[in-house]
């Protein structure tokens, strides 16, 4: 499991856009541009064979003990589903440190579910397979492109998502 802060309009950065010009043509002029002000905190848990849960924080909320212990019970629920057979025993989660991922509600709800979440160790970073496989990939596809409302957004961003094939995870 982990998060990514997705933006309406990501600019390109000087090194993106960079193109050959010949020696004597003029550089284009390029406007310092900030991101957008519109943003979405996407919350994605996988196992080896895709994605099967991807959350989209709704505004004005804040992920906290209550909100991830709901997206664990629906999580649960997605499992028995879509990995029917294959869970027997339960599920290890594997998260950051983040307060909600460590708060004792949490773990309960985890135990209750049958699942664990193994220590992670205080200092270590966050080392998640997405940061650098998936996440990336996904921000170089929106980045540059305008969008004007969540859906129009989120619709773009699982389009990208579902036509990753199963060796990406």
């Amino acid at each position: 499991m982990d998060e990514t802060w997705l933006y309406h309009y990501d600019p390109e950065t000087k090194q993106e856009s960079m193109e050959w010009r010949h020696s004597g043509s003029h550089r284009p002029q390029k406007l310092r541009v900030q991101k957008s002000a519109g943003k979405v905190l996407a919350s994605s848990f996988w196992d080896q064979d895709g994605i099967l849960l991807i959350d989209y924080l709704p505004k004005g909320e804040t992920i906290n003990t209550v909100y991830y212990s709901s997206l664990m019970v629906q999580l649960t629920d997605i499992l028995k589903e879509k990995r029917l057979g294959k869970v027997t025993k339960g599920v290890v989660f594997l998260h950051d440190n983040s307060p909600a991922h460590r708060a004792i509600a949490t773990q309960k709800k985890l135990a209750y579910l049958g699942s664990q979440c193994p220590d992670h160790p205080p200092y270590s970073p966050d080392l998640a397979p997405l940061d650098y496989h998936l996440f990336p990939g996904l921000k170089k596809q929106l980045k540059g492109r305008h969008f004007s409302s969540d859906a129009e957004f989120i619709a773009a961003a699982e389009t990208w998502l579902d036509r990753q094939n199963s060796e990406v995870f």
